[in-house]
């Protein structure tokens, strides 16, 4: 007598293969696990949502007859000399520590050639990444690694870092194979040691006290500088609200897609929020204030084409920031080193232990022969070309939509794919009028 056929095995939605493998994980180390990468889970995202091109109710422009603008002015509320941009799309921080000074080096020459500006990172500012930056944004971290009065007066903005999307209310970690003489003597560190950032800035426990500290680096610029304040999306619509309270000309959120050199897997997963959903609370915020559009607002966290600066912008933000999209463009997680990603247990597209220094392609790195061969000219023009393409494929949607400027893309420009999406946007389902918790 046949027997019936067995029923196929089945791997548990709750206990899937990767949550089995980091039980066992955990279980054989006893250690938490630190990657980089940002979020790997699947979440609302800029993909949810679609343009609402013209047709007779609107009237498109020409794309090589008729000017779409792309320049932004940011920090002109309080700064004596504000920064004016000629792409909506800037080079977030990274340190020159998580990454070679090689690659600090060209992302300064990409993000000149394109006319846009770059941030230094924890640690401090290097003079191949000031001598290549046209702009330059000086990031004022916790741990004060490397800060120095005379590089703040260097830089053309300066940044206070209260948050990262990866990590909102963690900090940083830089493991001692990565901290090399170099980076050792910019931070006051001992060399090879195992570095953790301070999660909180240790001279301010609030909103008043973070008021003070801008008036603080304002003096020591003489009122020059730009001042941005960068938080970790979580509480969007109350830190955007309190940064404005507290004096700052630019906010900055990053949504938890944003990558990250190194923190706990259960950081990047589990905390803070989507930059979808992040967006409309700041907006909503700026504008009870009366200061939308005078506060700029530069959002980041998975930042990948132009078509999601586009759906960025058409959302109230003035600007965008790039990370781990800029590390790709300048070679990272290249095919051409599948053997050595391989070798290292991984692939090309998935290489996530930025931390541990070993990087194929000379980026996050401290390791001379691995960082050599990482040529700052080329990946420079490399990040150059691609932030062309982004600016381009953002000007094709707004002229698309009838636009003849980037800022003018609005919320009524868009709709959405999925109820998740459009009550995190706060546009329409496709299809319908629908605003979800908004009454028909």
């Amino acid at each position: 007598m046949d027997q019936a056929p067995r029923t196929p095995p089945r791997f548990s939605a709750t206990f899937d293969p990767a949550t089995l493998a980091e039980i066992r994980r955990a279980a054989a180390t006893g250690i938490y696990d630190i990657r980089g990468g940002g979020t790997k889970r699947k979440l609302p995202h800029f993909d949810d949502l679609l343009f609402l091109g013209a047709s007779i109710s609107r009237y498109p422009l020409e794309g090589y007859r008729e000017r779409c603008g792309t320049e932004v002015v940011l920090g002109a509320r309080h700064a004596k000399k504000p920064i004016t941009l000629k792409i909506p799309i800037t080079i977030a921080g990274m340190s020159f520590g998580s990454l070679s000074a090689q690659a600090k080096e060209a992302l300064g020459r990409g993000a000149s050639l394109a006319g846009t500006s770059t941030t230094t990172g924890d640690g401090g500012m290097t003079n191949e990444e000031r001598g290549h930056s046209s702009v330059l944004v000086y990031q004022y971290l916790p741990s004060r690694y490397g800060m120095n009065p005379d590089d703040l007066r260097r830089a053309d903005a300066i940044e206070i870092v209260i948050g990262q999307g990866a990590k909102p209310g963690g900090g940083g970690m830089l493991l001692g194979q990565k901290i090399s003489p170099r980076v050792a003597a910019m931070r006051t560190l001992p060399e090879g040691i195992d570095q953790r950032s301070a999660c909180r800035h240790p001279d301010w426990t609030g909103p008043d006290d973070l008021e003070i500290k801008i008036e603080e680096l304002r003096e020591l610029t003489d009122w020059q500088k730009p001042i941005y304040v960068k938080v970790g999306a979580s509480r969007p619509y109350y830190d955007t609200a309190l940064a404005v309270k507290s004096g700052a000309d630019v906010v900055v959120i990053d949504g938890m897609q944003g990558g990250t050199a190194a923190t706990q897997e259960v950081f990047i997963e589990h905390v803070g929020i989507p930059i979808l959903a992040a967006i409309r609370p700041a907006v909503r915020a700026l504008q009870e204030l009366g200061m939308h559009r005078k506060v700029q607002l530069i959002v980041s966290g998975g930042i990948r084409s132009g078509a999601d600066v586009a759906k960025a912008l058409a959302l109230g933000a003035d600007a965008v920031s790039i990370g781990t999209a800029a590390l790709v463009a300048l070679g990272d997680n290249d095919p051409a080193y599948e053997a050595e990603y391989n070798a290292l247990g991984t692939t090309a597209g998935a290489y996530d232990d930025w931390h541990e220094g070993r990087d194929p392609a000379g980026i996050t790195t401290q390791d001379p022969v691995l960082a050599a061969r990482l040529d700052p000219v080329l990946a420079g023009r490399r990040l150059a070309n691609y932030l062309a393409v982004l600016t381009l494929e953002a000007q094709a949607i707004a002229r698309a939509c009838g636009k003849s400027h980037l800022h003018n893309l609005e919320p009524e420009d868009l709709v959405a794919l999925t109820i998740e999406a459009a009550a995190m946007a706060q546009v329409p389902l496709a299809g319908t009028s629908w605003i979800p918790g908004q009454p028909l």
